[in-house]
């Protein structure tokens, strides 16, 4: 059982870093604020592009490897 859990932990690591390396940064910097946004159909209608999907799994993966750490360092697992 705990072979498994730690080859899944290291599975959603490597996933986890890889999604997160491939993310574009945000452009929240000096120009970007003298220049303003526009709200256009694309910027308004995110949720189902390719960047809504990245950022959920994101998070579907960061919640995942904190419950495979709290459970392989958990004392029942011992």
């Amino acid at each position: 059982m705990k072979l498994a859990l730690t080859i899944l932990f290291i599975i959603v690591a490597v996933a986890l870093t890889i999604i997160v390396l491939s993310q574009e940064g945000k452009d929240n910097g000096f120009g970007s604020a003298m220049t303003g946004t526009v709200d256009t159909y694309w910027s308004k209608n995110k949720k189902h592009s390719k960047e809504a999907v990245i950022k959920r799994v994101t998070a579907i993966l960061g919640v995942l490897f904190i419950v495979l750490a709290a459970a392989l360092g958990s004392k029942w697992l011992r």
